[in-house]
């Protein structure tokens, strides 16, 4: 009976209404397939590591400014990994804070750890990206691992995984993804809903198809065969670049080099931001740096507003439209409903328990705003990140 209020020909604004939000439905249902098929994808663990065979000379290198918080905690978990004849290099960055002595003082009694410590940040060049070239210039390895000082290495089988299935597999560059700590209500509120919008964008089964042009990669853990490196130009080729790990996923797809991304089964965490203003900007800066133009940063928006928001809304809107609106809302419950079966599934592959899925629209809402302040960068508004301004970058 419902059905009947509409004809498939009917092209009443109500009745077209009807039909989107039904179709929408039928879209979230089938990304159940696309979930299965996350589940099913090789995910990197200790037992991909070989005990007591000794690997390629390996630098690990973790940049840092002003992260006093973390920097310790982040260099024991690398200096424990177990993995024969590796170094780490850590930069401090022009740190006001206690980070340049927490470096030294680990260096005084680690030999493996080597220390750079920056001055000042010549023009033309991002902090991050000058800290990290820098790094490179001491480095002996074979193979350059890039990670980031928040970061919290768990299984000390992980630098000795990462490197053997790069070996065996002839990847060039390997972006080993970490699990999201989210420990405060806002960050399990945007958390999810921001990175299902990198997964629209970047599904992990066209990163790793070398026909595909897509590309990404997650600075958290960056893995590159040194003549990989060099032949991307090193950090000199994205010197300015807010989001590096971008441009050197992308710049290596068009030279043909062998890119990966893969999960890793809880070896190692980051928890990105801590409070609404960090999640704020730092989600702004990403959305920026990773699609960068009006175009892309608009069809997100609008992505996340049909097809995220509009079912509860259309829900919500459903009693004041009369003798439509039983026909509405019962097409608006079924998509609510096919979401949530998503969204639940989606949460607890994420590692957060499924029912924080009832907090998806306000999160997408936020990411919506978010998309919104990335455009005005876009336009030319500036960008602070880590107590920089800068302009452009994407």
């Amino acid at each position: 009976m419902l059905l009947a209020s509409f004809s498939p020909f009917d092209l009443s604004g109500t009745a077209v209404w009807f039909w989107l939000t039904l179709l929408i439905g039928l879209v979230w249902l089938r990304r159940h397939g696309q979930l299965n098929w996350a589940r099913r994808e090789p995910v990197l663990s200790a037992a991909d590591a070989e005990r007591g065979v000794a690997g390629p000379c390996l630098s690990v290198l973790v940049a840092g400014k002003d992260e006093e918080a973390n920097i310790e905690a982040c260099l024991t978990g690398l200096l424990r990994q177990d993995y024969p004849g590796f170094e780490v290099i850590a930069v401090n960055d022009r740190s006001t804070d206690r980070t340049g002595v927490i470096l030294d003082a680990l260096a005084a009694r680690e030999p493996r750890l080597k220390v750079v410590h920056v001055r000042d940040l010549p023009e033309g060049w991002a902090g991050k990206n000058h800290a990290l070239h820098l790094g490179v210039q001491r480095a002996d390895g074979r193979w350059l691992c890039f990670t980031d000082a928040d970061c919290r290495f768990h299984d000390a089988r992980l630098l000795a995984a990462a490197v053997r299935v790069a070996e065996r597999d002839g990847i060039d560059f390997l972006s080993v993804l970490p699990t999201l700590e989210a420990h405060t209500f806002w960050e399990r509120v945007v958390q999810p809903p921001a990175g299902a919008i990198m997964l629209f964008w970047f599904p992990p089964q066209k990163v790793n198809d070398p026909r595909s042009t897509r590309a990404y990669a997650n600075g958290a853990f960056m893995l590159m065969r040194r003549e990989a490196y060099e032949r991307l130009g090193g950090h000199a080729a994205v010197r300015m670049a807010l989001n590096e790990d971008m441009h050197f996923a992308r710049r290596a797809k068009q030279l043909g080099l062998r890119l990966r991304v893969i999960r890793s089964a809880g070896m190692y965490s980051v928890r990105m931001y801590v409070g609404l203003r960090q999640i704020w900007a730092g989600w702004s800066r990403i959305f920026y740096g990773c699609f960068g133009t009006w175009p892309r940063l608009t069809a997100s928006a609008i992505f996340l507003l049909v097809f995220s928001l509009s079912p509860p809304s259309t829900l919500l809107c459903s009693p004041w439209l009369g003798s439509s609106g039983v026909a509405l809302a019962c097409a608006g419950a079924f998509t609510v409903l096919a979401q949530q079966t998503v969204l639940w599934r989606y949460y607890r592959l994420s590692g957060m328990p499924g029912r924080w899925a009832l907090t998806y629209p306000l999160g997408a809402g936020l990411c919506v705003a978010m998309l919104g302040n990335a455009l005005t960068r876009a336009a030319g508004r500036q960008t602070r990140w880590r107590g920089t301004a800068y302009t452009g970058g994407a």
